[in-house]
């Protein structure tokens, strides 16, 4: 099958052998796996962070989002049948989803929407699992719930950021502030939901305090926490909640004392990794979001299409990831 790979991590996108394409075996489902022959996938950010900085043994296939059809499914596979039309965000511990075939447990897949070509729902697995993840599971907000609270979403333009506006604004009833520092990502921000956008690329709190926002009750940081940290902490309320998705160098803890905020860190992976008891979880939350997208209540967040499924395609998706001015997400489709 083809596929596209990376050997050597660090190497700068513009380098042929960053990613490359290859031929590879055909992987065999497993007991719990679906085989999976993959129609369009998009591109991540978690994508470019193992290309530059974690070293495969061999070739690597990176990419998790994928949309596609059931080819053939293990002997314990309860849950799909051949031919059933899937949607996932995989396993980071096995390969992704740079190539024609894929493997997925079936805990960890769901019926993609009826109502989105495949392209358009490629942008929303891991971003959809991510946002939902944050906001019910790790804040602990309720469906229908945070009447008279306020959420401010930090870098609301990106994947994570546009699924998660969306679904605040749309299944609670929180005030939903986000942040964007672009025209055009300010204005995508505003289509999808958000009550107020302020500009991260200026101090925040007299931007909030003239739209007559006071104390924040939950921040979702998506990027570059570290940079933003100090002002989240005088922004929340005391416990008041921070949750956050990306990596900073370090992360002191103890400044959160004083007001008792609560951290909450999320990583769409953990489920699968360790095989936890509610792996099964992102099956179930999969199947909602296609149900509210079919039923109209969220949208896709593609940005950007950037053509068939090759190296040199996914070398400029990665590029443009790693510019960190992507709007929405990058696909691919076909080969």
């Amino acid at each position: 099958m083809k596929a596209v790979v990376y050997a050597q991590a660090g190497l700068p996108i513009d380098d042929p052998q960053a990613l490359y394409d290859v031929e590879l075996p055909k992987p065999e489902p497993g007991p719990r796996d679906l085989l999976v022959k993959i129609e369009a996938i998009s591109v991540n950010p978690v994508d470019t962070k193992l290309r530059l900085g974690v070293q495969p043994n061999g070739p690597r296939v990176l990419g998790w989002d994928a949309v596609g059809t059931v080819e053939a499914v293990g002997a314990e596979v309860e849950l799909f049948a051949a031919g059933d039309r899937v949607w996932y965000a995989g396993d980071i511990t096995r390969p992704g989803s740079y190539a024609e075939f894929g493997l997925v447990d079936e805990r960890i897949a769901g019926h993609r929407p009826t109502s989105l070509p495949a392209a358009q729902a490629a942008a929303i697995p891991l971003t959809g699992i991510t946002a939902w993840e944050l906001l019910f599971d790790r804040l602990g907000i309720e469906e229908g719930g945070g009447n008279g609270e306020t959420l401010l979403v930090i870098g609301a333009g990106g994947g994570v950021g546009s699924m998660l506006v969306q679904l605040a604004r749309k299944l609670t009833g929180l005030t939903v502030i986000g942040t964007a520092s672009r025209p055009e990502t300010q204005s995508w921000v505003r289509e999808l939901g958000a009550h107020h956008v302020v500009d991260h690329g200026r101090p925040l709190q007299p931007q909030l305090a003239a739209a007559e926002i006071g104390p924040i009750d939950y921040v979702v940081s998506l990027t570059h926490t570290d940079s933003y940290y100090s002002q989240l902490i005088e922004l929340l309320k005391p416990e008041g909640h921070l949750a956050l998705i990306d990596d900073p160098a370090t992360l002191d803890a103890m400044p959160l004392k004083r007001k008792s905020i609560s951290l909450h860190l999320e990583f769409m992976f953990t489920r699968s990794m360790f095989r936890t008891a509610s792996m099964i979880n992102q099956h179930a939350l999969l199947d909602r979001l296609a149900a509210l997208i079919d039923d109209g209540l969220l949208k896709t967040t593609l940005g950007e299409h950037m053509g068939t499924i090759d190296a040199a395609n996914l070398r400029r998706a990665h590029a443009l990831i790693e510019s960190h001015k992507a709007l929405g997400k990058i696909v691919l489709e076909g080969f």
